[in-house]
C-alpha cells in the first residue's frame, strides 16, 4: 500500500479547516442538552485500552441507564456478562475511556471521553438493581470532554431504516461460529437452543 499519511501536518492539509461548530459543541462537562441525550440512550458503546491492547464493549439497558450523577460524574452499572472483562480489566490499568451513546431513530451520537474508577459501593450496586439483582460493580466516569456527532454516519448507513435489517438467518449463528471456531467442541446446534432461554435468565 502506497501513499500512506505518516504526519499531522499532512492529515490537517489534507482536510482542510475544521468546522467552527465542532469545535464549539464540545464541553468539558454534561450540560443539560447532552443529559437529555444520555438520559434516552439504551445502549452506549465502552471503549478502553490497557497492556494487551484496545477494547469496545457494547453495553445496553433501559433508557437512562447510565446515571448522571452530576455534570462531570455518570454511573455505568456492569450487568451480568461473560464475565472476560476486558473492559474493567483494561480500566483498573489504564483509566482512559471512550464512550459512544446511541438511540434508535436519532441520528446524532453523543461522545464522552473521560477517566474511569471501578466502585463495589454496597449502596451504590442497591440503587442499580433490577428485579433484585444489583451488578457486581459500578464504573464511576469522570467526564472530560462530551460532545455530539453529526447524523451523517447513521443516515449513510441507514442504521434504523427497518427495510435495511439483516435478517438473522443469513448470518452465522453464535452456536456456528463457536462450533467452526472449536471443532465443534461446543457443540453448535446444542448452544443454539439452550441460548436464548440462558439469555432471559441470566440479563441481570
Amino acid at each position: 500500500m502506497s501513499h500512506i499519511i505518516t504526519s499531522v501536518t499532512e492529515l490537517e492539509a489534507l482536510y482542510g479547516e475544521v468546522n467552527r461548530g465542532s469545535l464549539l459543541k464540545e464541553t468539558d462537562r454534561v450540560v443539560p442538552e447532552y443529559r437529555a441525550f444520555i438520559e434516552a440512550a439504551p445502549f452506549v458503546a465502552l471503549a478502553t485500552r490497557g497492556p494487551e491492547g484496545l477494547d469496545c464493549s457494547p453495553r445496553g439497558d433501559g433508557p437512562g441507564f447510565v446515571r448522571v450523577q452530576d455534570d462531570k460524574t455518570l454511573l455505568l452499572p456492569d450487568r451480568r456478562g461473560n464475565n472476560r472483562i476486558d473492559s474493567l480489566k483494561n480500566i483498573v490499568r489504564e483509566p482512559a475511556i471512550a464512550l459512544l451513546f446511541l438511540i434508535p431513530g436519532i441520528g446524532e451520537t453523543l461522545r464522552v471521553n473521560g477517566r474511569a474508577a471501578i466502585s463495589i459501593e454496597p449502596a451504590l450496586l442497591d440503587s442499580f438493581a433490577v428485579d433484585g439483582r444489583a451488578p457486581k460493580s459500578v464504573i464511576a466516569i469522570t467526564v472530560e470532554a462530551v460532545y455530539f456527532q453529526c447524523a451523517r454516519a447513521i443516515l449513510r448507513s441507514e442504521l434504523w431504516n427497518p427495510a435495511k435489517h439483516v435478517a438473522r438467518a443469513s448470518l452465522p449463528s453464535a452456536g456456528q461460529i463457536l462450533a467452526a471456531l472449536t471443532a465443534n467442541e461446543m457443540g453448535g446446534e446444542t448452544y443454539d437452543k439452550a441460548l436464548p432461554e440462558r439469555q432471559r435468565s441470566t440479563l441481570y
